[in-house]
Parts: structure tokens; sequence; C-alpha cells
């Protein structure tokens, strides 16, 4: 595949105070890249500096190996070929539909403009809204409406930063999922800024985990779930328990709840302390098992029920069983560890004797 931008190892700030340092990835064309991570810490500063509103102090940033930045280069955004989306939309109260798909068309006959809105909302389906303001449409459709405008220039690159953050959650997940459509019956090449996993699950490619001004993993959601590469992104995606344990052999740890082994190798020595990830779907509903748990809390989530149970210990983990079982607070279940994707790291803080094996949430 082509790469069309290579983000190398910028360092960004405002005031001399660095927010994003040693920033890199590399972008194929026709792939949708989310940049993920909590509030502050540096993926919005790291989208406007590949839009042309930032210069970096360090490092460069090149669109199909043509630098548009670096510390003593930038490029301006108007001929960056980038679009935007920003986060309020930022359409023109003033103008219709048509008139803000088409603003950024210099040098269009006005039949030419008349296709490309014609296109771009039957493409968004909102073929029939042309004439309409925006002010006449709801939180959704002007976000198709900014998506369409952000197109019609034809960029090589589109940024979104936060783009349905100010939408109900159930709009987000349905207009995350419109939006990867539309970006991919067009070929293009996008980069989202969101703080969201489950959108950046839903839209993305690939995604970089953001923390402190730097990608902690560069991956694909897959990957993320289940092969973080830090104890970062272990916590920050998805749910889960750390579970206080020790190495036995190069693929087995044990906790509290015995012998856990799965398909990763560590080439650490045994005993080793070590953290152990446990995803609630690495907890299997049994039976017939004689590992018992004692149901605390449940949340119905409609194909799958997210228990929290409590071992014998007093312990706390979490699985999800399917729907169709239907356990109450204070209910015994049967359960049995597959691990089959074994994710550990080291505990260096304090060594394990006598079973002691303490357990922390990995809940974001």
């Amino acid at each position: 595949m082509t790469t069309l931008l290579d983000v190398d190892a910028i360092t960004c700030g405002y005031d001399g105070v660095a927010v994003v340092e040693d920033f890199s990835f590399a972008l194929n064309e026709g792939e949708i890249a989310c940049l993920l991570g909590p509030s502050g810490c540096g993926k919005t500063t790291a989208l406007r500096a590949i839009a042309g509103f930032v210069q970096p102090s360090a490092g460069a940033i090149a669109l199909r190996s043509q630098t548009i930045a670096s510390a003593n280069f930038s490029l301006p955004p108007e001929k960056r070929r980038v679009g935007m989306v920003f986060q309020d939309y930022a359409l023109f109260p003033h103008l219709n539909v048509c008139d803000n798909v088409t603003f950024g068309l210099r040098g269009k006959t006005p039949r030419e403009k008349e296709r490309v809105c014609e296109e771009l909302l039957t493409l968004v389906k909102l073929q029939d809204m042309g004439q309409r303001f925006p002010h006449e449409l709801s939180g959704g459709q002007q976000q198709r409406i900014a998506l369409a405008r952000a197109l019609a220039p034809e960029p090589e690159l589109l940024l979104m930063d936060e783009p349905f953050s100010s939408l109900d959650v159930e709009l987000r997940r349905s207009l995350a999922l419109e939006v990867r459509r539309i970006l991919k019956a067009r070929g293009m090449t996008a980069i989202i800024v969101t703080h969201d996993q489950q959108e950046a699950f839903a839209v993305a490619d690939r995604i970089g985990v953001v923390n402190e001004g730097r990608i902690q993993q560069w991956d694909t959601p897959f990957n993320l779930y289940h092969e973080p590469a830090t104890r970062f992104v272990a916590n920050f995606v998805g749910h889960g328990v750390f579970l206080s344990g020790h190495l036995v052999d190069r693929n087995s740890v044990l906790t509290e709840l015995g012998k856990i082994s799965g398909n990763r190798c560590y080439d650490w020595l045994d005993n080793t302390p070590v953290e152990l990830l446990l995803r609630p779907d690495d907890v299997i509903h049994d039976s017939e098992s004689e590992q018992r748990a004692e149901v605390v809390a449940k949340v119905f989530t409609g194909t799958a029920t997210l228990y929290t149970l409590q071992l014998p210990t007093g312990s706390v983990i979490q699985s999800a069983f399917p729907s169709h079982h239907d356990y109450h607070v204070g209910d015994e279940v049967g359960i049995r560890i597959e691990a089959d994707h074994l994710i550990v790291f080291r505990r260096e803080e304090q060594s394990i004797a006598g079973g002691d094996y303490g357990l922390e949430s990995a809940t974001p």
C-alpha cells in the first residue's frame, strides 16, 4: 500500500510548553485512522499540526513524500489539500445547505457546483435538503453536511476533530458507522480524533492510543484490545480487571483463580511478579465448574449481560454472559477461565508471597 501521510517524530506545543513529543505514525492511502486518548493528551494538537494550524518545533510531516511542515517550514493550510471537519460543524448560518457544501469550490461554474452538491448530498443521504438552512437541520444532519462540505474540494486527506461529541450516545454510534461508509465509498484517507473508544472501533482501520503527548500504540482495533503494548493501552481500551500473580512458565501465570495459560510467551524468570489483565470475555459461564462466584452487579447490553462477580476470596472480576442467561444479584454461578490472549505486565513494585493476589480494576 502507498503511504499517504508520514508524521515523523514531531514536537508541538504552545508558549514554549510541549504538548506532543516524538509523535510518529504513518497512514496508508485509503485508510481511516483514529487518534484516541483522554482529554488533554495532545491528540487535537497533533491534528492541528497536520492541518497547518500549529507548526512543529521538531520533526516533520510529509504528504505524498512532500514535506508540508517542519521546524523551519510550514506550508499554508489552504495549500495542503487537507480537509477539516470541526467539532462544532462551523456551518454558515446565512447560507443554505447547497451553498455551504460548495462554499470552497473556487472557480467552478454554477452548473459544476450544482453537480457536486447533488452528488455529495446523495452520498450523505440528504438529497432533499439542499435548500434548507443549518438551523432547520438536526445535529446529525448538520454533521453530515459539514462532512459533505469538507469532501467537496476533493482533499487528499480529511481530518475530523471530535466530530460526534455534541450528539447523544445512540446517534454517535450510528453516525460513526455512517461516516465510515461515506469515507470508504469515496476512497478517502482520514484521521478522526476522539476520546470515545467505541467510536474509534466503529470507524477506524488503525488507531493510535495517545497519552501525555505520545502514541503508546499504533495498531488495529483487534490488536489494541487483545495485544496491548503498554499497561496504559490495556487499561484504557476495553474493560477488565488486573490480577496479581507470578509467572510459573513462559506462557502461564498463577493467580488466585489458579494457573492461567494463553498464547503469549514471556522471557522473564519463573516467579516474576506480574499483573494479568482478565477481560470479561475471558471469564466463561460454566455451570459444571467448581470455581464459583457471586453476582454482585449486572448491566444488560442486549446481546450480552456484563456481570460483576465476587470470588470466595472477596475479589471482584467481570464477565460477559450471553443474554439468555438471566442471573440476579446474590446468585452463585460457575465460571472457568479461557484467556486465549495472555496479557501480562511485570509488577516491579512488590513481590508476591504466600498467595497474596490483589486485584485492580482496569475498567476506564
